[in-house]
């Protein structure tokens, strides 16, 4: 069980770290040529659009349905976009542009639960997960970061810093699933469930409206890859 845990915590770990790798390429302006920045920049919202797509029809839907009845996965995953659309509304009173953060923590946290709770009967399964999840986390942490920050140094810094501590949250998920998670799956099922309502809700209301640029095909063809992404994870571990 020891073992178990310190492999969860491991992997999440490695898993989470490419949220601030992703931030941080997001706060280099000038890596790519000015002339790419918004269509590559559309392109990186498709794509982790695409991720987040490939999350839920892939993972968290198929995965939540396993463990609890039609009624209440239909109940949690739609709990989960009412719950966010009052969320996104408040923010958006208030002038905030947290959506894509939102929908990263929703793909990062429970997807990390079900890593945990895969780790005793499926470590194979977990392992690929956990590089799923960090190759996700990547474009997610660079759409977060770009939608997030105000142009100034001094709170890119501070935002940085944001995405960094955001890391412990896998760990501390993947801990769950694998002490408390794997011998409770209905409460780990309507989780999953809750957060890809969520995710949609998100995804057609904040992320996908980002996307489209006039005569562009980058970004649709990104959105592809993202899902194509998710989809040779879930034949690899088929």
């Amino acid at each position: 069980m020891q073992d178990a845990v310190l492999i969860a915590l491991a992997l999440a770990a490695l898993a989470g770290l490419s949220i601030p790798v992703g931030a941080w390429l997001g706060s280099r302006e000038n890596l790519f040529p000015r002339w790419l920045e918004d269509e590559f920049r559309h392109t990186i919202i498709a794509f982790g659009g695409g991720a987040l797509l490939a999350a839920v029809a892939l993972v968290l839907v198929p995965e939540g349905v396993r463990y609890v009845s039609p009624l209440t996965a239909m109940l949690a995953f739609c709990a989960g976009g009412a719950v966010f659309w009052l969320v996104d509304s408040a923010l958006e009173r208030r002038g905030g542009h947290g959506a894509q953060f939102m929908a990263m923590l929703l793909d990062y946290v429970p997807e990390a639960m079900a890593l945990g709770a895969l780790l005793s009967d499926a470590t194979g399964v977990a392992v690929l997960m956990a590089g799923l999840i960090m190759v996700q986390n990547l474009p997610e942490g660079f759409n977060a970061y770009r939608e997030m920050e105000g142009g100034k140094q001094r709170k890119r810094r501070s935002l940085f810093w944001l995405f960094v501590l955001v890391v412990p949250f896998g760990p501390l998920a993947a801990w769950l699933g694998v002490s408390v998670l794997a011998s409770n799956t209905a409460v780990l099922g309507a989780i999953m469930l809750f957060a890809a309502g969520g995710i949609v809700y998100l995804l057609f209301e904040d992320v996908a409206p980002q996307v489209r640029l006039e005569r562009r095909w980058s970004p649709p063809l990104g959105a592809v890859a993202g899902f194509a992404l998710g989809l040779a994870g879930s034949l690899a571990t088929a």
